[in-house]
């Protein structure tokens, strides 16, 4: 998926430098949990505050044989996440694996999108001021994409102190 920019630069708001104006660009990564009974891709609970490994399914412990299934629940929040984006809605939408080590992710991969999110641009107004003399400007913010992904859980190293997620698969420390 690439983002094209087809905003025009306002030189109002550019910033001069040695060589010539900058235009001040900024990107953020914002996480944000999906509210839902079940796990993205297991009918685990995701009860907070439960004991270490009660909220963990075959699936999660990434048992032999056992295939993830897709939340339909978070799918539709994403959907309709996406509809407040002004953004588009993929009808095709594809999930990856990505490879790394993580104490709490049994499988050795965490199950994400990349290349096909579902959700593709979108774009969010915002008001600004008021300024000096009163007055607001609107500000268009361009969304790149919004994905769904697996919770790589949460690791308790003390039986001191409880898990601090509802996804825990490693075991609390005697």
């Amino acid at each position: 998926m690439t983002l094209v920019d087809t905003r025009t630069p306002d030189p109002k708001r550019f910033i001069p430098g040695a060589t010539g104006d900058w235009e001040i660009v900024i990107g953020m990564e914002v996480h944000a949990q999906v509210t839902s009974n079940s796990k993205l891709f297991s009918g685990a609970s995701t009860t907070f505050g439960n004991a270490p490994n009660s909220n963990v399914s075959l699936v999660d412990a990434a048992m032999p044989g056992m295939l993830p299934v897709i939340n339909e629940e978070c799918v539709a929040q994403a959907v309709r996440t996406g509809l407040g984006l002004k953004a588009q809605i993929n009808k095709r939408s594809i999930f990856d694996r990505k490879n790394y080590f993580y104490p709490d992710l049994p499988q050795g991969y965490q199950i994400s999108q990349f290349k096909d999110p579902i959700v593709g641009e979108g774009k969010i107004i915002i008001s600004l001021g008021p300024d000096r003399q009163g007055n607001f400007e609107d500000i268009e913010i361009g969304i790149e994409r919004l994905h769904l992904e697996q919770d790589a859980g949460n690791r308790c190293t003390t039986s001191t102190r409880p898990c601090r997620s509802s996804t825990s698969t490693a075991p609390a420390s005697p």
